[in-house]
């Protein structure tokens, strides 16, 4: 498995939280925004349906293969 840097976010990337709150949970990318500041918010929606939101700056998108 290899990663590549969270500035190629897009919608049903399947991605993994490496810093902040939710540090650890994995799930896919939907809802990317930029918001009035200039940072990246995404929506992320586990496998069990629950959703959070976290900063793209916070995620590794993971490549299976």
């Amino acid at each position: 498995m290899t990663t590549k840097t969270s500035n190629l976010l897009q919608d049903g990337d399947p991605c993994r939280v490496i810093s902040g709150t939710h540090k650890g949970k994995k799930g896919i990318v939907k809802d990317i925004n930029l918001s009035k500041s200039g940072h990246i918010t995404i929506t992320v929606v586990q496998q069990n349906g629950e959703r959070f939101k976290t900063l793209g700056r916070n995620v590794v998108v993971e490549q299976i293969g």
